[in-house]
């Protein structure tokens, strides 16, 4: 979460970055106890805000490690696990794919008070437009143990169509991981919301990444 705002500062007209074998650590670096659990999912969620944020200068970027064997793995955390039958996705690698099936064609500003949202009231935001399907994309991160009620203004679009897609990322608790007994414990639930004139209310969960997809003409 404090590297969240790492690449705001950076020269714009500098070289382009490659953020490469990044992942958050439960317990610390090359720990045989770290897990991949829903605290490491949301650190990771609020650190990709920034990478969006910033995706003029980030141009790519990569979680690693990505595979393990459950009998045979070198270190923690791991994207995937997998024995010889079965695999599973982590609560981290539900973040990957929410920010991967949700990139849009453009970089939008997600302000709070004409300010980038990066961590005010434990809330971090990004937002993008998909220019190909008409969408309005927005990410938050809520980072508290409490819900935040908040509400989006979208300004720029001539009008917003009814309903928009929600989808949220959460757990039961911080310390919540997938299993291969219970591979989906932390997966992410879409809903729909009603859409009143340019405002979205929005009510982000304890501990949670909410995707927010608005269509608009």
């Amino acid at each position: 979460m404090e590297n969240a705002t790492r690449y705001d500062s950076y020269d714009r007209n500098g070289p382009k970055v490659f953020a490469g074998e990044y992942a958050a650590q439960s317990d610390h670096t090359v720990s045989t106890e770290n897990k991949n659990n829903l605290r490491t999912a949301i650190a990771e969620a609020a650190f990709m805000t920034g990478l969006e944020r910033n995706a003029d200068v980030v141009n790519m970027a990569s979680y690693a490690p990505l595979l393990a064997h459950v009998d045979g793995w070198q270190w923690k955390p791991d994207l995937i696990w997998f024995d010889n039958l079965h695999a599973y996705g982590t609560p981290d690698y539900y973040v990957q794919k929410l920010f991967s099936n949700n990139r849009g064609t453009n970089v939008v500003p997600a302000l709070s008070n004409n300010e980038p949202l990066t961590g005010k009231d434990s809330l971090y935001a990004s937002a993008v437009i998909d220019k190909n399907t008409h969408e309005v994309i927005i990410k938050i991160v809520n980072s508290s143990s409490v819900e935040k009620s908040t509400y989006l203004d979208i300004e720029g679009a001539k009008q917003l169509i009814s309903p928009a897609s929600v989808t949220v990322l959460t757990g039961k608790s911080l310390d919540e991981e997938n299993t291969f007994d219970a591979p989906t414990a932390v997966t992410p639930l879409a809903q729909s919301v009603n859409i009143k004139g340019r405002q979205v209310n929005i009510f982000a969960k304890p501990n949670s990444l909410t995707v927010i997809r608005v269509p608009y003409h």
